[in-house]
C-alpha cells in the first residue's frame, strides 16, 4: 500500500539525502529519534552551539559568550505570540543574515554574530529529519525538517499520493491554518515551507495565501513533467542548500502592505531566475545587457527589488550604483511603490534633471529611481563607471528616440537590462538592438510568457465578451483612430489627435450610444460581476467620453459606486478640475478605496490612467470603449489577471469590436500571445457536454424526487472516495464554466440538472475541506442559484434533540434504516459546514471523514459506524455551544474597542486594548445570570464601570459611561 510516509515523504527525504542510486545533494539525514533535543524545543541546541564556535572566531575564543546568544534568541521565539509571527520571524532573519551585533570584539567592540556562514557553505551543518514532533501548549507532528546548524529553516508537508481529491492544498493549509497558528515558535526561524502529495509541488512564506503558494521549477526546464518527475526536479532545485540559503540572504523581504500590515515575500522561481542571471552576467562583466520579458502581473516589480538588492551586496562589484528607469512622467508607479514597501536599503528618487545629474556625477553609490525623461537634457559623460547597472521598465516604449541615447551617452560603460511585461515584435528593432544580447536566443536573456503564468497560476486567464454588435464603429473609422493613437504619446497628444478623428469621435460619443452602452455596463456588473464580490473598470475613448459616462452611471447606479481617473489640464471645464484633479496622495486614497471590498466604490472610469502599472486583484472586468492594439491593448486587459480569492479569470467586455480579430488586435510574432484571451463563446461550447460528464455518474438515479430519499439515492451512486473525488473533478469543470458565463440565456436549459448537481455536491463535499483544489466551496452565483428554489426540507436540521435523545440508538440498531444513518451523516456535515473556519471544527470533520473510509474499507461493523456517528454527533453540538459564547465575548470586545478608539483624543492614554480587557475582565466576575433585570446587578456592573474608567482617568466622560455601559448590557 501507498501512503504520505512511505510514498512521498520517503521519496522527498532520499532526493535530499541520497541513497545508494541517487546523489544527495548535501543533506545527512538524522532520524528524529536520534536529533539531542527535547520534543519542547525548537531547535537543536547543541548543533548551534558548535555553529556559533565554529563559525565565530570571538566566540571560539570565549565559548560562553554562545549563552548569551542563545538568550537572545531564545527571546525571539518567546516573543511571538505578543510580536505576531511574521516580525518574529523578520528578527530573526537578521541574526540569521549576521545583521545583529554582540559586544564581543577587543574593548567590548560590536562585531557581527553569525549564525549562518554564506561565504563557505561547508562550514555549516545541513540536516534533514522526519516526523519531527514539536510541542508548545498543543503539539503537531512534521513530515519533514530541513535544519541548517540546529536552525529549522523549512517545513515539508507529504500528504497522500494515492487519493485524486487530496492535494497539495490540504498540506499547505495545515501548516498555514494550524501549525502557524497554534505552534508559531516553530517558524519563528522559517526561511519557507513546501506542500507535496506526490504530483505536484508548492512552496510559500509564512503567512502567505494559499493561492500564492507557488511552484519552483528549472530556468529553462522541461515544463510538461508531472507527478513524481516534478516533485523530484523543484525538491532538487528549490531545496538545494545553496538555494535556501541564497533566498535567505538575497530573496526575503519584509514589506508593509496597504493595510500597513508586515508581510514576508520570497520570489517565484522566475524571479529567483532572472535575478541572479542579472547578477551573474554583472560579475562575469562580458555581457553588458539583457532583455527581460516576463508577462504583465507576474511580478516584475520584486524582480527588480530582488535584484537590486543583490547586487548592491555583491563583493565582487564594490558598491554599486544601481539605477532604476521608469516610463512615467512621475515616478509613482507600482515598482517605485514595491521599492517602498520593501525599504530597500539606500533607496533614494531622482524627482529633477539636475537631481539626477548631481547623483550621477557625485558618484552617489545608492538604489536611484528615476524617469527616462530625466536624461533628457543631459549633456555628455556623467559617469564612466563601470559598476553602474541600469534597469529600465517597458524598454519597449522607453528606448525609442532621443532620450535612449541620452542615456546611453551620459553612463557609456553601464550595464543596461530592460524589462517589459509584453514581448517585443521582430520589426522592433530598437528594443532588441538596446537590450537585446547576441548571445540569448531569440533575443532575450529571460522569458516567461502567457502560457507559463497562466500554468503557474501567477495570472489568470483572460475571457472576452462582445457585446451589442448593433452599436459597432465601422472598422475604417476605428482603423484612423489606430493610426493616430500610437503608444509613445502623451495622454494630450492622444486626446488632441483623438479630437483630429472627428468621425470617430462623434459616432463613438453619440448621447443615444453611450446610454446604451451604460445600460448594458450597469445590468452586465450586477448580474456576472458584483455578486461575486469583484470591482470593474471601465475605459472610455477620451476625457470627455470619461465625464459623460459618469453622468450616465449617476442616473442608474448610486454616484459614490463609480468615480473617474484621469489627467486634468488648464484648459478643462472648472467641473472636472472641482471633482477630478486630485493631489497624488488623494488618488492613492481613491484606489486603496477601490480595492476595499468593503467600500462602495465599485467602478473607475478611465481613458489612459491606470491601463499601466496599476495593480489592483479585486479588478474583474474591463469595459473596452476605445481603440487599442499591441502593447497598449495587452498591458491594460491585463489589469484583470491579477490572482484573488475566488477568481478564476479576468473579463474583457468588448463594445467597440477590438477583438473582432484577436490576431491583428494583438500582432506579435509570438503566437501564443494571440491566444491571451478566450471568446466566452469557447466557453458555451463546452457546457453541454461538462454538464453530460456529470449527470453520467447518476444513471438510474430519478432527479425529481426530492427530500432524503432523493439525495441518499445520488449518494448512492458515489459510493467510496474514488467515485467522489471524480465526480468532484468533473464538477469542478461544469461550476467554473457556469461561473464564467452565468447568467447567460445559453445556461436555461440546463438549469436544472446544474441545481440538482450542485446540491448532490454539497452533500458529499468533506467537511474538513480535504482537496481543496477540487472539493472547493460553491460560486456565489451557484448559491444563488440553490437558494432560488427552497425545498431544504431535504436537510431538517433536529441535530440537538437526536444527540440528546437515549432512544434513538435503541431505535435504530432494532430498525436497521440505513437512510436514517445517513440522514445523521448529512446533518452533521450541514453543520460542521457553518464553522469552516474553525480550527476545531475542521478537526471534527477530518475525524468524520476518517470513520467513513474506515467503515467503507470494512474496518468497522455498520452498527460501530452509528454509534461512532452519533458520538461525533454529540460533540458537534456540544462545540457549537461553546463556540457561539466565544463568539458573544468577541462581538463584546470589538464593540468596546470601536467605542473607546472613537472616544479617544490626544490627551487620552493609547491604552485601549488594556483598558476594554479590564472591563471585559471585572464585569465577568460581577455579573450574573439575568444581572439586566435586576437593580442591584445594574448597580454593581455600573460601579465595576466607574472603577476602571476612574483607574485611566475617563470617569467624567459621562457619554462614554453611557454607551460603554449599552454596549455591556446588550452583549454581556
Amino acid at each position: 500500500m501507498f501512503n504520505e510516509s512511505n510514498s512521498v515523504e520517503a521519496f522527498v527525504r532520499d532526493v535530499l539525502c541520497g541513497t545508494t542510486t541517487r546523489k544527495s545533494l548535501g543533506w545527512e539525514f538524522i532520524s528524529h529519534k536520534d536529533l539531542p533535543r527535547s520534543a519542547t524545543d525548537a531547535l537543536v541546541d547543541s548543533h548551534l552551539y558548535d555553529a556559533l564556535i565554529r563559525i565565530n572566531p570571538e566566540i571560539a575564543q570565549q565559548p560562553d559568550r554562545a549563552d548569551e546568544v542563545f538568550y537572545k534568541l531564545r527571546a525571539i521565539l518567546l516573543s511571538v505570540n505578543n510580536d505576531g509571527l511574521v516580525r518574529a520571524n523578520e528578527e530573526f532573519a537578521m541574526w540569521l543574515r549576521g545583521e545583529r551585533t554582540m559586544p564581543f570584539g577587543e574593548n567590548n567592540q560590536h562585531t557581527s554574530v553569525r549564525l549562518v556562514d554564506f561565504e563557505n557553505l561547508a562550514n555549516n551543518r545541513f540536516v534533514v529529519t522526519t516526523q519531527w514532533t514539536y510541542k508548545a501548549g498543543q503539539e503537531r507532528r512534521f513530515d519533514l525538517v530541513l535544519l541548517v546548524n540546529g536552525l529549522p529553516l523549512v517545513i515539508g508537508e507529504a500528504k497522500s499520493p494515492t487519493r485524486p481529491a487530496v492535494t497539495w492544498v490540504d498540506g499547505a493549509a495545515q501548516i498555514h491554518d494550524d501549525y502557524e497558528a497554534n505552534v508559531s515558535a516553530m517558524f519563528v526561524t522559517n526561511v519557507f515551507s513546501f506542500a507535496t502529495e506526490g504530483k505536484a509541488f508548492r512552496f510559500g512564506s509564512i503567512r502567505m495565501p494559499l493561492d500564492l503558494w507557488a511552484p519552483w521549477r528549472e530556468a529553462e526546464g522541461d515544463t510538461t513533467v508531472s507527478g513524481l518527475k516534478e516533485v523530484e526536479t523543484a525538491a532538487r532545485e528549490l531545496l538545494k542548500p545553496s538555494v535556501v540559503l541564497d533566498i535567505l540572504h538575497h530573496f526575503t523581504v519584509f514589506a508593509t502592505d496597504k493595510r500597513h500590515r508586515k508581510i514576508k515575500i520570497i520570489p517565484r522561481y522566475q524571479q529567483y531566475h532572472a535575478a541572479n542571471q542579472i547578477v551573474e552576467r554583472v560579475v562575469e562583466g562580458r555581457i553588458k545587457k539583457g532583455l527581460i520579458w516576463h508577462f504583465q502581473g507576474s511580478g516584475k516589480s520584486l524582480l527588480m527589488v530582488f535584484a537590486a538588492s543583490k547586487l548592491r551586496l555583491h563583493p565582487a562589484l564594490q558598491n554599486p550604483t544601481v539605477l532604476i528607469v521608469v516610463d512615467r512622467v512621475d515616478l509613482d508607479t507600482q515598482i517605485t511603490a514595491t521599492f517602498n514597501a520593501a525599504d530597500v536599503p539606500n533607496t533614494i528618487p531622482a524627482d529633477t534633471r539636475a537631481e539626477l545629474a548631481r547623483l550621477l556625477a557625485g558618484d552617489v553609490r545608492k538604489v536611484i529611481i528615476t524617469t527616462i525623461h530625466k536624461f533628457g537634457e543631459a549633456e555628455g559623460v556623467l559617469n564612466a563607471r563601470s559598476n553602474i547597472i541600469v534597469m529600465v521598465d517597458e524598454a519597449h516604449r522607453t528606448q525609442e528616440g532621443d532620450l535612449g541615447r541620452k542615456m546611453r551617452e551620459a553612463l557609456p560603460n553601464a550595464f543596461l537590462f530592460g524589462f517589459t511585461g509584453t514581448p517585443i515584435n521582430k520589426r522592433d528593432r530598437n528594443t532588441f538592438w538596446a537590450f537585446g544580447a547576441d548571445e540569448d536566443a531569440n533575443g532575450y536573456m529571460s522569458r516567461y510568457g502567457f502560457q507559463e503564468s497562466i500554468r503557474d497560476k501567477a495570472t489568470l486567464p483572460l475571457h472576452f465578451e462582445a457585446r451589442l454588435i448593433e452599436l459597432r464603429i465601422a472598422q475604417d473609422a476605428i482603423d484612423e483612430a489606430f493610426a493616430n493613437i500610437t503608444g509613445h504619446l502623451t495622454e494630450e497628444d492622444q486626446a488632441e489627435l483623438a479630437r483630429q478623428a472627428a468621425k470617430m469621435a462623434v459616432l463613438v460619443k453619440s448621447p443615444e450610444r453611450i446610454q446604451t452602452i451604460v445600460r448594458d455596463i450597469v445590468e452586465h456588473y450586477r448580474e456576472k460581476i458584483e455578486p461575486n464580490g469583484f470591482k470593474a473598470q471601465v475605459v472610455t475613448f477620451d476625457r470627455e467620453s470619461c465625464a459623460l459616462f459618469k453622468q450616465a452611471l449617476d442616473e442608474l447606479m448610486p454616484p459614490e459606486a463609480s468615480d473617474i481617473v484621469m489627467t486634468v489640464g488648464q484648459g478643462d471645464p472648472v467641473e472636472w478640475h472641482q471633482k477630478y484633479k486630485r493631489k497624488r496622495e488623494d488618488e492613492e486614497r481613491l484606489l486603496d478605496r477601490f480595492r476595499d471590498p468593503a467600500d462602495p466604490l465599485k467602478m473607475l472610469i478611465v481613458t489612459a490612467k491606470l491601463l499601466t502599472g496599476f495593480d489592483a486583484p479585486i479588478l474583474q472586468a474591463m469595459y473596452l470603449d476605445k481603440p487599442m492594439k499591441e502593447h497598449n491593448l495587452l498591458q491594460g486587459i491585463c489589469r484583470t489577471n491579477r490572482p484573488y480569492p475566488n477568481k478564476t479569470h479576468g473579463l474583457i467586455v468588448d463594445y467597440l469590436g477590438v477583438f473582432d480579430d484577436v490576431a491583428r488586435a494583438l500582432d506579435f510574432d509570438d503566437a501564443a500571445v494571440q491566444r491571451v484571451i478566450t471568446n466566452l463563446d469557447e466557453l458555451k461550447q463546452q457546457l453541454p457536454a461538462a454538464v453530460k460528464a456529470c449527470l453520467v455518474f447518476f444513471p438510474i438515479v430519478d432527479r425529481n424526487v426530492t427530500g432524503y430519499e432523493g439525495l441518499i439515492a445520488a449518494q448512492d451512486c458515489l459510493p467510496d472516495n474514488t467515485t467522489r473525488d471524480a465526480f468532484a473533478m468533473s464538477y469542478s469543470v461544469l461550476n467554473r464554466l457556469w461561473e464564467s458565463l452565468s447568467p447567460d440565456a445559453v445556461l436555461q436549459p440546463h438549469k436544472t440538472d446544474y441545481r440538482w448537481l450542485s446540491e448532490v455536491y454539497e452533500s458529499v463535499r468533506p467537511p474538513s475541506g480535504h482537496g481543496k483544489l477540487l472539493w472547493h466551496g460553491l460560486g456565489a452565483k451557484t448559491v444563488e442559484l440553490i437558494h432560488e428554489n427552497v425545498h431544504v426540507e431535504a436537510v431538517r436540521d433536529d441535530l440537538d434533540t437526536l444527540v440528546m435523545d437515549a432512544g434513538v440508538l435503541q431505535e435504530l440498531t432494532t430498525a436497521k434504516d440505513p437512510q436514517k444513518v445517513k440522514e445523521i451523516e448529512i446533518k452533521i456535515i450541514a453543520r460542521l459546514r457553518r464553522h469552516k473556519d474553525n480550527p476545531e471544527f475542521v478537526l471534527l470533520g477530518q475525524q468524520l471523514e476518517q470513520l467513513k473510509e474506515r467503515h467503507q474499507q470494512g474496518l468497522i461493523t455498520s452498527l460501530e459506524f452509528l454509534k461512532s456517528l452519533l458520538e461525533l454527533a454529540r460533540h458537534v453540538v456540544e462545540a457549537e455551544k461553546e463556540v457561539d459564547s466565544v463568539e458573544e465575548q468577541d462581538k463584546a470586545k470589538a464593540a468596546l474597542t470601536d467605542l473607546f478608539n472613537g472616544a479617544r483624543t490626544a490627551s487620552t492614554p493609547a491604552m485601549v486594548e488594556r483598558i476594554v480587557a479590564d472591563i471585559d475582565a471585572i464585569v465577568r466576575i460581577v455579573r450574573f445570570p439575568g444581572w439586566q433585570q435586576t437593580t442591584g446587578g445594574e448597580r454593581e456592573v455600573q460601579k465595576a464601570l466607574r472603577k476602571t474608567l476612574l483607574k485611566y482617568k475617563l470617569h467624567h466622560e459621562q457619554e462614554l459611561f453611557d454607551r460603554a455601559y449599552g454596549y455591556i448590557k446588550q452583549y454581556y
